[in-house]
């Protein structure tokens, strides 16, 4: 996961950590790579702080030695899954060795995989807590918004190579599609969650590029 602590950090409040020998950069990236863990099983409403830095052995009262507040924590975690998802997307969508439409298809297979892997127990962290809006501070849903529209224009990007290569039509729109995509495919993650199977994911994919055939 990337680096999320700035190269000389302000003053911390909080108890200081017992473990002295553990650098207080790798201390903060475990505790964002244990809630992101955590996250995409659970919701940040039902997630204890406790919890998370139980995972990583930190003590009771050193998180905001960390983290100013839990919603400064819960931006965190949104900036270091967004950062970690726009390189996977990158990985996938931008190899121009592969035709742009069997990039889109290939991490959709792969998406399909990953929850598997992990027993459908996990989704998208963004969309588990886009469907937690009502609860969580305010300044997540600008911060959420921006990432999908940040996923939207690399998925568009793939179907405007799409069209230059003539496998869809050059009069569809592909930012409409590429928004399409992300608001179609967070509710099929949601649905194989819940059925602990694929087949959401293969059903949206299929209604998805029938549709870009026409």
């Amino acid at each position: 996961m990337p680096s999320d602590h700035p190269d000389k950090p302000m003053r911390r409040r909080g108890r200081p950590p017992k473990d002295s020998a553990r650098p207080y950069a790798e201390t903060r990236q475990a505790l964002i790579q244990a809630g992101l863990a955590i996250l995409t099983e659970k919701g940040y409403s039902a997630v204890g702080i406790d919890q998370i830095l139980r995972s990583v052995n930190v003590p009771k009262g050193s998180f905001y030695h960390y983290f100013k507040s839990k919603e400064a924590f819960g931006q965190a975690l949104i900036d270091a899954y967004a950062e970690y998802f726009a390189r996977k997307l990158d990985r996938f969508l931008l190899n121009t060795d592969i035709a742009p439409l069997q990039r889109l298809r290939n991490f959709i297979d792969d998406a399909g995989q990953g929850m598997a892997r992990y027993a459908f127990r996990r989704g998208c962290l963004v969309g588990n807590l886009g469907q937690e809006m009502s609860l969580l501070p305010e300044s997540f849903r600008e911060q959420l918004s921006g990432v999908f529209e940040d996923w939207q224009q690399r998925t568009a990007r793939c179907l405007r190579d799409a069209q230059a290569q003539n496998e869809i039509p050059a009069d569809l729109d592909c930012e409409h599609l590429a928004a399409w995509f992300w608001i179609g495919w967070e509710g099929a993650v949601l649905r194989a969650k819940l059925e602990a199977s694929t087949r959401p994911l293969d059903i949206f994919a299929e209604g998805f590029f029938l549709r870009l055939q026409t």
